[in-house]
């Protein structure tokens, strides 16, 4: 049985709606005013409210903002009553974040038909959200274990032959603990990515800290970016592989967040293209904005993967056994939009993927600051 609030300070019409809802299957609980249906809302936890706007205290406006401020009764549907038909006043309901409303006075069919309307979307969201929490259960269930024990058994294993094999030779040695390093690299950075992406989580509802990150910074970007793309390029041994065009411009970022995106960016080009295929590291900027472009001729994504990019979903993974957790691409996403920005990605299966970062330059943060809404999303 679905459980429905009623928030509505007339006597007379809090029990005709309560009669309706009681004889259509429903429970209805009911509050005389906004502040003890904030309440009864965070106590019982209703699948809907029907909330009055004109109430002495605490109005529907103010029952709302309460509403959407608290984790738990965020999502509830809520309908707003009113006996206003002005346009204003029922733009306003909306832009608060109110789902649907009625005007007073509304026939028993037409509060029912209301009802079941959120009621069949939520129904729907709860199935949608359902699906891929599943689909994120079994991603991590597939590929956690693997990215945690690969690098560990490498580990243990050359540990292992160090421990028990006498006749290892100086050279042998060398090459182990050469071995046991990387591996030890590998979990170090998935560590750190698991670890970074719950902080960037968090941190993406603390607007203040967000604004002064924005705020604060001032970084010349280019020599930043040459020294992550050619270290990486090293590392691999694809220094020929990569071409690079970038002209200097002054980034709101922090040094460690830019040389994350680009170190992100840069191995994911690297790790899913060959050898012998060129990369593409290009920089312009006009007024407002700097534009960094991360091409590889590899692998590439289809639309629907680049659709359902999140983190942990590594595509393909009994096809391909490329090292990381799908973390990455998801975490340059996430610290760019922190900073104002925007991460995109163009790519043809089996031939091309174009990466595309837009930051604002430093100038330009003062003017974003001031904008009421923050450009954050997490993949």
């Amino acid at each position: 049985m679905k459980k429905i609030l009623i928030i509505e300070d007339e006597p007379q019409v809090r029990e005709n709606i309560q009669e309706i809802l009681m004889l259509s299957n429903f429970d209805a609980i009911t509050a005389c005013n906004g502040m003890l249906g904030v309440e009864l809302a965070q106590c019982h936890a209703p699948d809907l409210i029907l909330c009055d706007i004109m109430m002495p205290e605490l109005d529907g406006y103010g029952v709302l903002k309460e509403l959407r401020h608290h984790h738990p009764t965020a999502t509830i549907p809520l309908i707003f009553l009113t006996a206003k038909s002005d346009r204003s006043s029922l733009r306003q309901g909306m832009e608060f974040g109110a789902n649907d409303y009625l005007t007073k006075p509304f026939e028993p069919d037409e509060l029912l038909r209301a009802i079941m309307a959120q009621l069949d979307k939520q129904s729907l969201i709860a199935q949608n959200t359902q699906a891929k929490l599943e689909e994120l259960s079994q991603s991590i269930t597939l590929s956690l274990p693997h990215e945690l024990h690969t690098p560990l058994n490498g580990i243990l294993g050359m540990a292992e032959i160090l421990i028990h094999d006498p006749g290892v030779s100086a050279e042998e040695t060398l090459e182990i603990a050469q071995t046991i390093r990387g591996s030890a690299l590998r979990l170090y950075r998935l560590t750190q990515n698991f670890l970074l992406h719950a902080e960037l989580e968090i941190l993406k509802r603390d607007t203040a800290r967000i604004q002064h990150l924005r705020c604060r910074s001032n970084l010349a970007a280019k020599s930043v970016i040459l020294s992550v793309i050619r270290k990486k390029a090293q590392e691999v041994d694809r220094v020929r592989d990569l071409g690079i065009e970038l002209r200097e411009v002054n980034l709101a970022i922090s040094e460690v967040h830019l040389k994350k995106i680009v170190d992100e960016l840069i191995d994911n080009a690297f790790k899913f293209s060959s050898t012998g295929t060129p990369v593409w590291v290009l920089g312009s900027a006009d007024h407002r904005f700097f534009h960094l472009q991360v091409i590889d001729i590899g692998r590439g994504m289809t639309s629907e993967q680049i659709e359902n990019l999140t983190a942990y979903i590594q595509f393909e993974r009994r096809t391909y056994e490329q090292q990381g957790a799908g973390l990455g691409l998801t975490i340059a996403k996430q610290l760019t939009e922190l900073y104002g920005g925007q991460l995109t990605i163009e790519s043809t299966s089996g031939q091309r993927t174009c990466v595309h970062l837009t930051l604002p330059k430093a100038n330009q943060m003062n003017i974003l600051a001031e904008q009421s809404s923050l450009n954050f999303h997490s993949s």
